[in-house]
């Protein structure tokens, strides 16, 4: 199987990785010192003390690769625009793609959402142009269940994690996914198929929509977030409007935020995604994480008043960092 890994950062390269290992002609799209790592040393994993490498074509032009049997989605949602006018030469008439990254994607509402179905999202999607790029038909669904950082460009560290869930935006089981769970497996991933992608997405969400942000914000590990009592109050109540924005779609949470706060504790003390985007000053994905739950919120009449206020801090925060775009009246100012 031919398989092409779009961004090939801590997820995608971990992805890759095991792909590899289990016999798929693995591809990357990189460019810079990724591109340069990856021809000189593979795509290199560190995880239990050894580090294993895999041999990988590699290219910074998706022409040079050809169609792809399926193509691994794993940018941070900030750089999406980047691939829209690039991702058409990995993309055939039987091409699957998987999206693997974190929050809520483009085609959220696809197929599922009841009144909402088909809704474009403008938080993620704001001109339609990632609905044009990649039809709805060739997607499939994968939330991640791991914790993986990059040491260096094309060394990822895996801490810890193995799942990969994957659905069918609409639903129900496929031949497509099942023949795509099965090598998942094979390449030595958990890999269950979901019969609702999205409330897995939904789920996971409603973990890192609020822990991530404040990580950014406060430089604060997970562990100490969620020991300060105020501060995990301020999550729960924001948790709870999430919440009761998924009933609304049709996403049942059968847990109490303290549930959540409870398993999030037991992981101890790490740096989540977002975090690491700032040391690393990479601009961050508060659109996808944040900005989304609030556009559901006002597209459900759900008020959202302490996500709007998470929202706004850390997007301001953000800004001042030079880590997420200015509003369009500024940024035309300084032009």
């Amino acid at each position: 199987m031919k398989v092409c890994i779009y961004g090939a950062g801590a997820i995608g390269g971990w992805i890759g990785s095991g792909l590899a290992r289990a016999g798929c002609a693995v591809s990357v799209v990189a460019r810079g010192a990724t591109l340069a790592a990856l021809q000189q040393h593979g795509l290199r994993v560190l995880q239990g003390g050894q580090v294993s490498a895999q041999a990988v074509a590699c290219s910074a032009a998706p022409a040079e690769l050809g169609v792809q049997d399926l193509v691994v989605i794993s940018v941070k949602a900030p750089s999406l625009h980047e691939l829209v006018g690039r991702i058409a030469p990995l993309i055939g008439p039987d091409t699957v793609v998987m999206t693997a990254m974190n929050g809520v994607p483009w085609w959220f509402l696809q197929g599922f959402g009841g009144a909402l179905a088909g809704q474009q999202l403008a938080s993620v999607d704001p001109d339609g142009a990632l609905a044009l790029a990649i039809p709805a038909r060739h997607i499939v669904g994968c939330v991640v269940h791991a914790s993986c950082a990059l040491d260096a460009p094309g060394l990822v560290r895996h801490h810890f994690g193995n799942k990969l869930i994957i659905g069918e935006p609409s639903g129900g089981m496929s031949a497509r996914v099942q023949q795509l769970a099965d090598m998942l497996v094979r390449a030595g991933f958990e890999a269950p198929v979901s019969s609702q992608i999205q409330t897995d997405i939904w789920f996971k969400l409603w973990g890192n929509m609020t822990v991530n942000p404040i990580s950014a914000m406060t430089g604060a590990t997970t562990d100490l977030i969620l020991q300060d009592d105020l501060v995990r109050s301020f999550i729960s109540s924001v948790m709870l409007e999430a919440k009761d924005i998924g009933a609304r779609i049709g996403i049942t949470i059968d847990q109490q935020p303290q549930d959540r706060h409870a398993v999030t504790l037991k992981l101890g003390a790490f740096k989540t995604s977002m975090l690491q985007d700032v040391e690393a000053g990479r601009t961050v994905e508060l659109d996808a994480l944040v900005a989304a739950v609030r556009e559901l919120g006002t597209l459900t009449g759900v008020p959202t008043p302490l996500t709007d206020a998470l929202l706004g801090l850390a997007r301001l925060h953000a800004r001042v960092q030079g880590l997420y775009p200015a509003p369009l009246e500024q940024a035309d100012a300084r032009a």
